[in-house]
């Protein structure tokens, strides 16, 4: 049952994401860039509204009220990444528009990556790295301005559920640099969709928001030190039996 779940899932997304993005396409020339925004976002939910109907996984959000509720309010969420569910999620549930900073090498994908080069986000040659964080920071800053929140992720791929991967230090620079306070966000995805796996498991996705973490004043290093420390923490205490085994991280108490 559950592969066939997840080939209809998948056939439901291809099918619907042609029409999209050609429309997207034809409408980024006549539209706003939060207009846009706002209309791609709405296929993302769609893609995750079907996750929950064909594949039996809900997202349960806590810590909402953690977000600035400013409308020109600048933020950098630092999020955990799992899977592809929480790239589809973040955009679905969030409310402001988002900018990811991603390889440009994904605009180059059929159909889904015309629809993101439409759109005003940060893509970046990996090749080039002083000239890539160049880019994210001058991007960052004018994309802020407008009330549009920077996502990363900041190990840089997906990691295996139990793992952690290498914290970059890209995403509290940025953060530095512009003067915006850092989102942490754990992703419990791969419980039901582990990484680079076609076949997926129904059941609940938790998604927990971290307090903002002021920037001022910190090094880059430091503050994604303590961002990480606080995402392992929470991924601990979200999916404990992903953990079972693993050298223990002291608990931290929730306020």
């Amino acid at each position: 049952m559950p592969l066939i779940r997840s080939l209809l899932h998948m056939l439901w997304l291809i099918l619907t994401v042609i029409p999209w993005a050609l429309f997207v396409v034809i409408a980024s020339l006549f539209v706003n860039s939060t207009t846009m925004y706002w209309m791609c976002a709405r296929w993302l939910k769609l893609a995750v509204d079907s996750g929950t109907v064909i594949l039996g996984i809900q997202n349960r959000v806590t810590g909402m009220e953690n977000l600035p509720t400013g409308e020109k309010s600048a933020a950098v969420l630092l999020v955990k990444h799992q899977s592809t569910w929480e790239t589809l999620t973040m955009p679905a549930i969030m409310p402001h528009p988002l900018a990811y900073v991603f390889k440009k090498e994904l605009l180059y994908i059929p159909f889904f990556g015309w629809a993101m080069a439409r759109m005003d986000m940060i893509h970046i040659d990996r090749s080039q790295r002083t000239q890539a964080f160049s880019k994210v920071v001058e991007q960052g800053k004018r994309l802020m301005a407008q009330g549009t929140w920077v996502i990363m992720f900041p190990e840089g791929t997906r990691i295996n559920r139990g793992q952690k991967g290498v914290y970059k230090s890209g995403g509290t620079r940025l953060a530095i640099e512009t003067g915006a306070p850092v989102i942490p966000i754990a992703v419990t995805s791969a419980k039901c969709w582990p990484r680079k796996a076609f076949i997926k498991k129904p059941g609940i996705v938790d998604i927990s928001i971290g307090k903002p973490i002021p920037s001022a004043g910190r090094k880059p290093d430091e503050l994604m030190r303590e961002v990480e420390a606080w995402i392992e923490a929470e991924m601990r205490r979200l999916d404990p039996e992903a953990y079972a085994g693993r050298d223990a991280v002291p608990a931290r108490p929730r306020s």
